[in-house]
Formats: C-alpha cells, sequence, structure tokens
C-alpha cells in the first residue's frame, strides 16, 4: 500500500460508527428494545438501525473509501465527496432514530421525521454508491475482491430503496398497491440485502484482500473463491427478486428464502475453507492480534449456520430469529470489525506518520504502534459476552442477557482506548521513533505530509 493515497475522512466515519455502538451496546445493557421489547417494536427497530446503520454501515463506508482503491489500484473517484456523505447519513439516522421514537410514543410533533430521514439517508448512500462505483468503473477487469464490493453495492441499493418504502409508508399516506404489498411483507427482503447482501458480502470481500495482506498469504484467484462470489450472488438475487416476484403474485416467500438460504450455506462453506487455506498458507508464522480475533469471529459465523440450520430443523426458525441474528450481527460482523479496526488504524496511521520518511531514516514497525497485551483480554471478554448473550436469547433470560451486554459494552469501550492510543502514537515511547518529517497524526482526520 505504499504510495496509496490515504483517504481524509475515514478516521471520521470509525470514530462515528463506534459511538454508535457504544450507544447500541448501552441501551441493550439498560434493557431497551429486544429482548425486553417485541422484535417489531419501534425500541427494537431503533436498536436494529443503530447498529445496521450507526455502527456497521459507517465502518464498511469508511474501510471502503480507503480499501477499494487498494483493491484496483486506482485512485478514490473523489476525495471531497466523503465528508458530506458522512453527515448525510448521521443527519438521516438521527431522523430515523427519531421517527421510531415517534412510534413509541417517546416524543410526540406535527410531522413526521421518516420523509426527512428517507431523503437524507438516500443522498448519504447515493454519494457513497456514486463515488465507490464511479472508482470500480474505471477498472477492467475487476479483481476477485472487487467483485465481491461491487456486489454489496448493488445489495445496497436494495436495501435502501426498500427500507425506504417501509419509512415513507410510516410517515406518509401511500396509497399505490404495490408499495403497501412491500411495506407490510417485505422486511425478510430487506434484513436478507441488508445484512446478507450489502455488509456481509463487503465483509467478505475486504476480508479476502486484508487477510492475505496482513498475514503474508498468497491472493486467492482460483475456482473456489469465484464460486463464493457466484453462489453468494445468485442467492441474493433468488431471495431478493424472488422474493418481490412472489409479493406481486400474493404467494409466500418461504420459496424464495429457502432456496437462497441454501445457496447462501453453500458459499459460505467454501468462504470457510478459503479463510482456512489463507491461516494455513501464510508466511507470517506468528498470528498477530487481529488475525487472531478475526479466527474467533468466523467461528461465529459457522455457529451462526449452524444455529440456523438447527433452528430449521426443529421448526425455531421464526421463534429464535433474534438470537441468530444477534449472532450474526455481533458475533461475525462486529467482532469482525472490530479486530480488524485493530490493525487498520494502527497500518493506516504508520503509513501517514512514517511513510513520507520510510527509507530515509529509520522507522518503527506497524506492530510497535499497538499493544496486543493490554487488548487481548478485552477482545476475548467481548466474545466471551457475545457468545452468552446468544446463549441467554435462546433461553429467553432476560437478566443474564443485560448483564452480557454490559460486559460487551465495557470490552467496546477498552478496545477502542487502544484503538485511540494506537491513533495518536501512545504506544511510541522511543523519541528516536519521532525523527524530522514525522507529524503526530490527528485523531479524526488523515493529513499526509503533502497536504
Amino acid at each position: 500500500m505504499l504510495g496509496t493515497t490515504l483517504s481524509r475522512w475515514t478516521m471520521s466515519y470509525f470514530a462515528a460508527a463506534l459511538c454508535f455502538l457504544i450507544g447500541a451496546e448501552a441501551l441493550m445493557a439498560a434493557g431497551y428494545g429486544f429482548p425486553s421489547a417485541p422484535l417489531r417494536a419501534p425500541e427494537t427497530l431503533l436498536l436494529v438501525h443503530l447498529v445496521a446503520i450507526g455502527w456497521l454501515s459507517l465502518l464498511v463506508c469508511g474501510a471502503l473509501l480507503q480499501f477499494v482503491p487498494v483493491i484496483v489500484a486506482r485512485p478514490l473517484h473523489n476525495d471531497t465527496l466523503p465528508l458530506p456523505a458522512l453527515l448525510f447519513l448521521i443527519a438521516g439516522l438521527a431522523g430515523l432514530l427519531g421517527g421510531f421514537l415517534q412510534l413509541a410514543g417517546t416524543f410526540t410533533a406535527n410531522f413526521s421525521l421518516f420523509p426527512f430521514a428517507t431523503a437524507a439517508l438516500a443522498t448519504g448512500f447515493g454519494l457513497i454508491l456514486y463515488n465507490l462505483g464511479r472508482t470500480l468503473a474505471a477498472v477492467r477487469p475487476l479483481p476477485l475482491a472487487a467483485r465481491f464490493v461491487g456486489v454489496a453495492l448493488i445489495s445496497l441499493v436494495a436495501t435502501v430503496a426498500l427500507g425506504g418504502t417501509f419509512a415513507l409508508s410510516l410517515g406518509l399516506t401511500i396509497s399505490n398497491p404495490l408499495a403497501l404489498k412491500i411495506a407490510s411483507s417485505a422486511l425478510p427482503l430487506h434484513v436478507v440485502a441488508g445484512v446478507g447482501g450489502w455488509l456481509t458480502f463487503a465483509a467478505m470481500g475486504v476480508s479476502y484482500r486484508l487477510l492475505a495482506m496482513f498475514m503474508l498469504a498468497p491472493e486467492l484467484e482460483g475456482g473456489r473463491p469465484h464460486m463464493v462470489l457466484w453462489l453468494g450472488t445468485i442467492a441474493l438475487a433468488v431471495t431478493i427478486l424472488g422474493g418481490l416476484a412472489l409479493l406481486i403474485a400474493d404467494a409466500s416467500l418461504s420459496p424464495a428464502l429457502l432456496a437462497g438460504g441454501i445457496l447462501s450455506l453453500a458459499a459460505l462453506g467454501l468462504y470457510g475453507a478459503d479463510v482456512l487455506y489463507l491461516y494455513r498458507a501464510r508466511t507470517r508464522r506468528i498470528i498477530e492480534l487481529n488475525s487472531e480475533m478475526t479466527a474467533f469471529a468466523l467461528v461465529s459465523f459457522a455457529a451462526a449456520a449452524i444455529l440456523a440450520l438447527a433452528l430449521a430443523g426443529l421448526q425455531r426458525f421464526s421463534g429464535q430469529i433474534g438470537a441468530l441474528t444477534f449472532l450474526v450481527l455481533f458475533g461475525w460482523l462486529t467482532g469482525l470489525g472490530l479486530a480488524k479496526l485493530y490493525k487498520i488504524i494502527a497500518f493506516l496511521t504508520w503509513l501517514e506518520c512514517y511513510g513520507p520518511v520510510l527509507g530515509k531514516t529509520s522507522t518503527p514497525r506497524v506492530q510497535d504502534l499497538v499493544a496486543e497485551g493490554r487488548a487481548r483480554g478485552w477482545f476475548f471478554l467481548y466474545y466471551a459476552a457475545t457468545w452468552v448473550a446468544t446463549a441467554a436469547l435462546l433461553a429467553s433470560f432476560v437478566l443474564l442477557f443485560r448483564l452480557a451486554a454490559a460486559a460487551m459494552m465495557l470490552a467496546t469501550v477498552a478496545i477502542i482506548i487502544q484503538l485511540i492510543r494506537t491513533r495518536l502514537l501512545l504506544n511510541i515511547h522511543d523519541l528516536a521513533a519521532f525523527p524530522a518529517g514525522v507529524h503526530r497524526p490527528h485523531l479524526l482526520v488523515c493529513v499526509p505530509e503533502s497536504s
């Protein structure tokens, strides 16, 4: 990545995302939303969107703004658009959360906040889609990881379109029959497009590149990763497009969900085999903390797939969808996000501060910017608490779930403190590590020396 342009606002995306994650964990610990409230209650919807948009989507957007140019070896189409996109996304999320609070009766107003939220979120995500889409469109042929990102971006379009239909149906009087049908029955498709397509496909694509890069493993371009791409893409198309066709025909969504689920499990199995190969083929024999903790996220991913099969076999899938979704959001996606942030922030900070003087003077290693011994226990606590919380949901033990959520929040705060220490170079104590030409970074903005 030497010579790669640093995305100026990626750290701001990460900071905002982590704030929303802490907020979501605090609400769960306080008993707000599921399981203390029903799955479709406004309080639960607020919590879900705080995680899905505020934490995970901002995290993924920030990562893609930095790493899509790395994947395709081209600069980002426009480095000015990320800031207004971030502001629109935060404003839209605030409006969406306010709309759910209105539905919950927490406060009243003479107008609904959902139309504003829909417009702001559509604008913010639209700017992200335009910027990344133009960056990808300039490259032919697309590398494998970039194709995963492309599918994720298409899934984001479907997610925003379906979510906007739901929000507008809550905030406006809609008479269009198709829109009403989608608003009343397409929630599973919205979840699949958002969690399965946008968040998971983006995570898979970036993880293919980052796992190989950080563990010094060979790039995967063979038949198996392409099969993962095609099976996953077909699964999304069968579920979303097939599901919409069934809705239009006044039929049940079950056939589309079942077919998509089977194809997804096949894709996930092959993806797991690819990840195991990367771990075994690595030339960096000592596994760094970020790769070690990524393995725990992948264990959660596999556990979620096994749990889904078990629940389906026991005919308890719909009754335990909350526990399964929680494991996917917090065990897999959040665990992976925190693990990768631990390395990404150190790596980008090292590039920003020491890249300009590399070869001119001695510099610390990337690993010298982190203190793995301080962070390891907090990561273990996070995963253990997540698994306990999942078990508590399966057993309908609300108090245990809240205690586990509090432990998750404590671990997350401790990990964030380590991320801040890394970003501000507080783990570097040798004055020789700050020769002429090395500047201390800003917390929220990347400012390369050339700027």
